[in-house]
């Protein structure tokens, strides 16, 4: 599991301090869990961010295939390789104890096979939300016409094939 930690004193200043400050976990699940187990965990993680905290924007579990192969060790099992995982992601916002809490959290959450934890701002968090329909809906499209050109295509060589019979 690994995050991604600004800077020592940063972190410092962060757990110490009561200011409030956006951030985001995204966070990959195990892909082998059913899909109950999936929603547990991330509505767990979700649970605590939401107790401590404000949610800004997130992203729900979606299976993803990985750019490179994640590998962990774990007790009575060895290793495990993973090529793929259900991605999540939540921007929220509370003080610097509330975040240490979350950190924490997700690092015993044996159910996330690695993590990211960044500071980010309101406007970033919910362009990110954004960006992410307009993915969803643009793959959503992409499909529709991969379809009407698959039928096209299958048109056109019944026609071919009836024009031979003929």
């Amino acid at each position: 599991m690994a995050t991604e930690k600004i800077s020592t004193e940063e972190e410092v200043l962060d757990t110490d301090t009561a200011e409030v400050r956006v951030y985001e976990l995204g966070f990959h699940l195990d892909p082998e869990l059913p899909e109950t187990e999936v929603k547990k965990a991330y509505q767990g993680i979700r649970d605590q961010i939401s107790g401590a905290g404000t949610i800004i924007a997130e992203g729900e579990p979606t299976k993803i295939p990985l750019a490179y192969t994640i590998s962990r060790t774990e007790t009575g099992v060895g290793r495990r390789d993973f090529d793929s995982a259900f991605f999540c992601w939540i921007a929220y916002e509370m003080d610097g104890a509330g975040h240490q809490a979350v950190t924490t959290a997700a690092s015993e959450e044996k159910r996330i096979i690695r993590f990211i934890d960044l500071r980010t701002t309101k406007d970033e968090a919910k362009h990110s939300e954004e960006m992410q329909e307009v993915y969803a809906q643009m793959a959503a499209g992409e499909l529709v016409q991969e379809e009407e050109a698959t039928v096209s295509e299958s048109e056109a060589q019944l026609d071919a094939a009836l024009k031979e019979v003929v």
